[in-house]
């Protein structure tokens, strides 16, 4: 607030000289903008301003305290206050000291002062308004990164999970995201990482299910010019591009054998090697990691390495699959769809009789992703004012044959149909025997038996 002063761009002139201080405050009041205020002693200031101005002119040589003695006091009240020193003293020195002092600019009084005090203040000015504008857009990006606002729902499932997130903003422990495809594991993993102290960093996403093989160690860990046939430069791998900031390695279980006991080396020592060089690189890197396959598994099966799995574990986060947040479901297809109508500039479209109802009775294969394609066909399909159940069209799933898609005997479509139930429901035997109408000892035995 600055009602004491102005609700315009405040300057306050510190000067002892009066016709030299009416001069400057007459030369800035040519701008409608300012509101220039003089004082003839830095006393005189302190009684009168109480509340912060935008920029402070001092005069360095005043009777009842020196310029140096004043920026300290000025510096010490407004912490990040523009202060501008006008002196008739023209000692490097002088002004080198001022300046380390916190002094924003420093003028000699001789007939260029106003020109050039004018152009300070546009300088002070601009560099205010550039602040003010990475002030809000770091605002905007703190509440587009807020939990609420990536994943929406208000189910007790999304809640619990927000907690989690909650908790691992707050920490540096390593995160690991489980959920099938379509819940939104990365941005789960960009929130936690906008949210932490490691926010001004970089977040650094690779998908390793996208990476050959064959390419995974120089994506990783980066590589030397010649290092191999094709290296023709120096590249930086994205734990490198990560430093400072956070790593998130997406479907973690599709890593080859060969680089586990590399990445294990890289956690356990905090620093690495390029492909083929011999610098040490020493790393501050925050890792998250997701996936869709349950790793306790791919342990027991003996694809992924134990002490790996521990390294990464950390604090675990499990998505709740949209078939388990039925509350949200509603909820969700109405918020896509008004995104929709906004991005493309279409009249808002309600949900008619009986979508909701529809909506409801699928169980969403493809989790948020799936629904979010799903509402945005229904808004180019829908005529007039209201969606119609005959708009929302589910695609059918790319794995909805594939159970069928081989020759096999009843046994063995039998185990396939238990053991996708079973990766499908985190291996609760108790519901896949309800959802398949089987009982449970069925299945006890098929894994009793190694079958399953």
């Amino acid at each position: 607030m600055k009602s004491d002063l102005c609700s315009k761009f405040t300057i306050c002139i510190i000067e002892d000289d009066p016709w030299y201080g009416q001069l400057l405050q007459y030369q800035l009041s040519l701008n409608p903008d300012y509101c220039v205020s003089l004082y003839t002693s830095g006393q005189e200031f302190f009684e009168k301003v109480t509340a912060r101005p935008d920029v402070i002119t001092i005069d360095f040589s005043l009777p009842d305290i020196s310029g140096d003695k004043l920026l300290k006091k000025l510096v010490s009240k407004y912490p990040g206050l523009p202060v501008i020193v006008i002196s008739s003293q023209s000692k490097i020195v002088t002004a080198v000291e001022l300046l380390k002092q916190g002094a924003t600019d420093y003028l000699i009084k001789d007939e260029n002062t106003k020109e050039l005090l004018w152009n300070a203040i546009l300088r002070v000015r601009e560099n205010v308004s550039l602040k003010q504008e990475v002030k809000r857009l770091e605002q905007q990006l703190h509440e587009k990164y807020t939990f609420n606002n990536l994943l929406k729902g208000n189910s007790p499932a999304l809640q619990a999970t927000f907690g989690l997130m909650e908790k691992a903003a707050q920490t540096p422990v390593n995160v690991s995201i489980t959920g099938e495809t379509g819940t939104g594991k990365e941005l789960v993993a960009k929130a936690i990482h906008m949210n932490s102290d490691r926010q001004k960093g970089p977040f650094v996403a690779m998908n390793m299910a996208a990476i050959p093989s064959e390419l995974v160690e120089s994506e990783l860990f980066g590589h030397e010019k010649g290092s191999f046939t094709g290296a023709q430069g120096r590249k930086i791998g994205r734990f490198e591009e990560a430093n400072g900031g956070t790593l998130f390695l997406d479907e973690i279980g599709e890593l080859p054998a060969a680089i586990q006991s590399k990445l294990l080396r890289v956690l356990q020592e905090r620093e690495l090697q390029r492909v083929g060089g011999s610098e040490t690189i020493k790393l501050n890197v925050r890792l998250i990691t997701a996936t869709h396959k349950n790793l306790a598994d791919e342990v027991r099966a003996g694809s992924f390495r134990e002490d790996l799995y521990y390294r990464i574990i950390g604090l675990p986060i499990n998505l709740p699959p949209l078939r388990d947040r039925s509350s949200d479901i509603v909820f969700l297809a109405k918020h896509f769809v008004d995104d929709f109508c906004r991005e493309y500039r279409k009249p808002p479209l309600l949900l008619g009789p009986g979508v909701c109802d529809k909506l409801l009775a699928y169980d969403y294969p493809g989790n948020v992703r799936e629904l979010k394609t799903t509402m945005e066909l229904a808004a180019v399909l829908s005529n007039g004012t209201e969606i119609k159940p005959s708009d929302v069209v589910f695609t059918p799933s790319a794995r909805s044959n594939e159970l069928l898609a081989e020759e096999k005997t009843l046994r063995e479509y039998t185990r396939t149909i238990i053991r996708h139930h079973l990766n499908k429901y985190q291996n609760n035997v108790p519901l896949v025997a309800q959802k398949l109408d089987i009982g449970r000892s069925t299945i006890y035995k098929m894994v009793q038996e190694g079958e399953i």
